[in-house]
């Protein structure tokens, strides 16, 4: 993904995204560019979500129904960040 990907993610201005994500390796992002950044983590296959907090693998869903619903939730995800990348 590209800073200007990143910037418009975060929703800030394509001009100055590039710096201002250089300037969260070392200060980190605000409360709501955060929140942001976890959407997108949660629509990578990479992230733990799904092993932190796993609501599929209750008794009341059937094994046989497990993996669809996983990967309809990050599915979900990954349409999220689509959406707001717009």
């Amino acid at each position: 993904m590209s800073a200007a990907d990143m910037a418009r993610l975060c929703g800030l201005a394509p001009e100055t995204g590039a710096n201002m994500i250089r300037r969260w390796e070392v200060s980190g992002p605000s409360k709501q560019v955060a929140e942001q950044l976890r959407v997108l983590a949660m629509a990578s296959d990479r992230h733990p979500i799904l092993d932190n907090f796993d609501i599929f693998d209750r008794h009341d869903v059937p094994e046989t129904e497990r993996p669809a619903r996983r990967q309809a939730f990050r599915e979900l995800m990954r349409d999220e960040v689509r959406r707001r990348l717009g």
